[in-house]
C-alpha cells in the first residue's frame, strides 16, 4: 500500500491539493467507490432480501455481486453515521465524529475526488470535513417535497424549487450524476469517492402518487402474512445456512384481524407509501448506475449498499391526511416488524431486527462473486478499512499534528475475493440502555435495560431461544468482554431512555405508546442544531 502523508491530509483538509503530492500509483488503477446508505430500511425491505417491493437495480447489483447475511450497524441513524464515517466505534469518536477523520478526508488524502450527497447528520458541513462537493440536508430528517432550512449545495444554503418538481430522493440522484459527470470531464484520470446517503425511507412517509399506486392494496393481507411470504422468499434465496424460524408477532402488535376495516385500509396505505419510497430510491440508484455505464465507469466502480438500522417502530408526528404531500406520518410498529423479518425488535435495539443490515457489494473488475451470499460477519467499522485497502493507502497515524487511533475494523476485500477473512474476536454494541457482544457463534444481548440474554446465533439467527440459564459461565465470560470494552467509555452514555414501544391505533391522539425518548444524545444534538 502507498503511504498516507500527514501533509497531504492537512492540505486536503484546507482545500489545497499540490500536484507533487499526488499518489505515485496511476489513479486509473484504483476503483471509483460509491457508498450508498439507506435510512430506516429493514433487513427484509429489498427484493434480493425477500421483499415484495420492486428494487430491480439493487437486485441487479446483488445478482452480479455479493450479499451478506450477517452485517451489522449501530442500530440508529446518528451512531451508525459516526461509526461508518470514522471507521471506529461511535463511542470512541463521539456522535458527529468529534475525534478522528472522516471518509472524505481519508479518500481525499488518497488522491480521490470526494462527494457527499443526502443526509449528513454529523458535525459541520461535509465540505468542511474532506468532501469536495456536497448536496443534501445537514439535519437528521427532511420533508421530501419541501425540504428544510438545512439543505445545502456545497457550503451555501440551497433554495428548493417551489413548482412541485422537487423530491429529495430524486434530487440526490440528480446531484450525484452532476458531480460524477463534472469530475470526469475536469479530471478524467482521477478516481472518485461518493457517499450517497438517502433520507429514504425515513419518516415522514411521503411519495409520488404514481409510485404509491403500484403498491396500494398489496398490504391488505396484513403484516403477519406479508412477513410469512418474505420469510419464505428468504429461504428460497438461501439467505440463511441454518434458518432459525420466523420470530412471532409480539404482544405489542395487534392481530391484523382485530383491526377495523378503516384501520386495515389505512395500514395498507401507510405501507404502500413506505414501499413507494424504497422503490423510488431504487429508481434513483438506477439512474446513477446508468450514468456510470454511459461513461464507461461501471466495471471499475466498487458499490457498497447498506442501511443505518432496522425498521423504525415509532408512530409520532401524525400531521395532515395521507397521502397528501404535506402530510407527515410514520409507518408504525406493525410494518417495522415486517421490515425486520425474520428477526426480533427494531431500530435502536441490539437484537438482529435493529442492528442487522442488508449489505450488497458490487465490483465487476475486482470481485469474483456473481450472486453469492456470504455468512462471514461484517460491521460498519469495516467500511473505512475497505476504502483504505482498495485505494492502496496506509491508514495515517496522525492528522494535523494529532494522533489517530488505529482503525477498529478490517477490510472486506478478502471476502469480496471469495476468501475466508479471519473473524473478529468480538464485536461490541451499545446505545443507551441497549447492549450486545458477539463472539463466534454466541451473542449476549440486552434491550431496554433488561437482563442479559444469550443466543447461539449460528443455530438460532432469529434469537428465539435464550440460553443464559443453561450457560452461566458463557454469560459471565461474554459479560466480562463487554465490560472490558466499555471500561474507557463515557459512563453517561449508558442510561435508560424509555420502554418498548407498542402499536398506536389510528384514533389514539397521545404519545403514551411510543416508548419514551429515543434520542441517544439529546443535549449534543440540540447544541449542534443551535450552532447551525
Amino acid at each position: 500500500m502507498k503511504k498516507f502523508p500527514a501533509l497531504l491530509l492537512a492540505l486536503g483538509a484546507a482545500g489545497v491539493m499540490a500536484p507533487v503530492l499526488r499518489p505515485a500509483t496511476p489513479a486509473a488503477a484504483h476503483p471509483n467507490v460509491i457508498l450508498i446508505l439507506a435510512d430506516d430500511l429493514g433487513f427484509a425491505d429489498l427484493g434480493c432480501y425477500g421483499s415484495e417491493i420492486q428494487t430491480p437495480n439493487l437486485d441487479h447489483l446483488a445478482a452480479n455481486g455479493l450479499r451478506f447475511s450477517q452485517f451489522y450497524n449501530s442500530a440508529k441513524c446518528e451512531p451508525t453515521r459516526a461509526s461508518l464515517m470514522s471507521g471506529q466505534y461511535w463511542q470512541d469518536v463521539g456522535l458527529g465524529v468529534k475525534k478522528g477523520i472522516t471518509m472524505g478526508q481519508a479518500m481525499r488524502g488518497a488522491g480521490y475526488a470526494t462527494f457527499a450527497i443526502g443526509k449528513w447528520h454529523l458535525d459541520g458541513n461535509p465540505v468542511e470535513r474532506g468532501f469536495d462537493r456536497y448536496f443534501g440536508h445537514l439535519s437528521g430528517a427532511s420533508d421530501y417535497f419541501k425540504g428544510n432550512a438545512s439543505h445545502r449545495l456545497d457550503e451555501k444554503p440551497f433554495t428548493l424549487p417551489t413548482d412541485g418538481t422537487f423530491y429529495t430522493t430524486d434530487a440526490n440522484a440528480d446531484h450525484a450524476i452532476t458531480f460524477i459527470t463534472d469530475s470526469r470531464q475536469a479530471h478524467p484520470e482521477k478516481p472518485f469517492f461518493m457517499y450517497l446517503a438517502f433520507n429514504a425511507p425515513h419518516a415522514p412517509i411521503q411519495a409520488w402518487p404514481q409510485d404509491i399506486a403500484k403498491y396500494r392494496g398489496k398490504y391488505r393481507i396484513g403484516w403477519d402474512q406479508v412477513r410469512a411470504l418474505r420469510y419464505q422468499r428468504m429461504l428460497d434465496l438461501g439467505l440463511f445456512k441454518q434458518p432459525g424460524g420466523l420470530s412471532p408477532r409480539p404482544d405489542t402488535i395487534p392481530a391484523w384481524e382485530s383491526l377495523t376495516e378503516k384501520e386495515k385500509d389505512f395500514e395498507d396505505l401507510r405501507m404502500a407509501i413506505f414501499a413507494a419510497m424504497v422503490d423510488r430510491m431504487d429508481q434513483a440508484i438506477g439512474r446513477v448506475l446508468a450514468t456510470l455505464k454511459a461513461q464507461g465507469q461501471d466495471q471499475n466502480t466498487l458499490i457498497m449498499f447498506l442501511s443505518d438500522n432496522g425498521g423504525s417502530p415509532y408512530d409520532r408526528g401524525r400531521r395532515g391526511t395521507l397521502p397528501d404531500p404535506g402530510a407527515a406520518w410514520e409507518y408504525g410498529l406493525g410494518w417495522a416488524h415486517v421490515s425486520g423479518t425474520p428477526f426480533r425488535h427494531y431500530k435502536r435495539n441490539m437484537f438482529n431486527g435493529g442492528a442487522t443490515t442488508p449489505f450488497i457489494a458490487h465490483w465487476p473488475a475486482g470481485m469474483k462473486s456473481r450472486g453469492a451470499i456470504t455468512d462471514q460477519r461484517g460491521h460498519i467499522i469495516d467500511v473505512m478499512a475497505t476504502l483504505m485497502d482498495v485505494s492502496d493507502t496506509t491508514w495515517p497515524t496522525t492528522f494535523e499534528g494529532k494522533p489517530l487511533a488505529p482503525l477498529a475494523g478490517k477490510s472486506l476485500r478478502p471476502i469480496f475475493a471469495g476468501e475466508a477473512r479471519p473473524p473478529f474476536d468480538a464485536l461490541y454494541f451499545h446505545l443507551m440502555d441497549h447492549r450486545a457482544v458477539l463472539a463466534g457463534e454466541w451473542k449476549l444481548a440486552s434491550d431496554w435495560g433488561r437482563p442479559w440474554e444469550l443466543f447461539n446465533v449460528a443455530q438460532d439467527p432469529t434469537e428465539l431461544s435464550n440460553l443464559s440459564a443453561k450457560e452461566p459461565q458463557r454469560v459471565a465470560h461474554l459479560t466480562a468482554l463487554w465490560e472490558k470494552w466499555w471500561a474507557d467509555k463515557n459512563p453517561a452514555l449508558l442510561r435508560s431512555g424509555g420502554s418498548e414501544p407498542a402499536y398506536r391505533r389510528l384514533q389514539d391522539e397521545t404519545f403514551r405508546t411510543q416508548g419514551g425518548n429515543d434520542e441517544p444524545d439529546q443535549a449534543a444534538t440540540k447544541a449542534r442544531k443551535k450552532k447551525k
